[in-house]
């Protein structure tokens, strides 16, 4: 395939991208950072990290992400009483037939809101890790395979703030992105005021299927890099950790 194959095959694949964000701007008011990192991880297959303060608009953002996808989405709210059992699911003994049915918790949907992952301990946070990175879960010595896509878009208050627990270094290995969500402008804020005092709500409809967008990250692994591009990032990751 050449460059100019592949150069229309992008161009084709950003109107997916235009939708959803045309979607996602009918709720979330601005944080323009905020929505393009979102579509990177989506694009390239990387759980992300949104870290602000609550308020911001975090959780939001991430429920009108996964209402613009026609696939099954689920919210975990993380509390320093939450066991691993809670996330996964675990196994019931079943009297009648004196046998071990495996009941699968929450994480076995396609996109995952780990909401304040960081209010829980950390053997709560490790509960993802396999999923996260072999997208699989094991539950009493069987293995499943989680559909694709999998995503886990995951929000922390600021380690500062009271009932925090720090991400494991394994933990935070497993996110593609860390986004710093920050406060909306005056006149942002003036939008959100007007919309959500309205008499009705906006509706976010779903415009992408789960096939096309794997096919828009087909694509994406199809774009061209040239080896300078890739010695000049290796050089500088390595002057980064220097």
């Amino acid at each position: 395939m050449d460059i100019q194959e592949i150069t229309q095959n992008v161009e084709k694949e950003s109107l997916l991208l235009r939708q959803i964000m045309a979607e996602m701007g009918k709720v979330v008011v601005g944080q323009r950072n905020l929505l393009e990192r979102m579509l990177i991880g989506l694009l390239c297959d990387g759980h992300l990290l949104l870290e602000g303060l609550p308020g911001l608009a975090k959780t939001t953002a991430v429920k009108t992400l996964a209402a613009t996808i026609q696939t099954t989405f689920q919210r975990i709210q993380f509390t320093p009483d939450l066991l691993p059992a809670d996330i996964l699911g675990t196994q019931v003994y079943r009297p009648d037939t004196g046998s071990f049915e495996i009941k699968k918790g929450p994480i076995f949907h396609n996109i995952i809101l780990a909401d304040e992952i960081n209010r829980a301990p950390a053997k709560v946070q490790s509960a993802l890790l396999e999923a996260m990175q072999e997208r699989q879960v094991t539950i009493g010595g069987t293995t499943f395979q989680l559909d694709n896509p999998f995503l886990v878009l995951a929000t922390q208050n600021p380690i500062e703030q009271e009932g925090t627990y720090p991400l494991p270094e394994a933990q935070v290995d497993r996110f593609m992105l860390k986004v710093v969500v920050d406060y909306p402008s005056r006149l942002e804020e003036r939008v959100i005021m007007d919309r959500m005092t309205g008499a009705e709500l906006p509706q976010v409809r779903p415009v992408v299927e789960p096939a096309n967008l794997l096919y828009a990250r087909q694509v994406v692994g199809q774009i061209y890099v040239d080896d300078k591009i890739k010695e000049w990032s290796d050089y500088t990751m390595r002057i980064g950790d220097g």
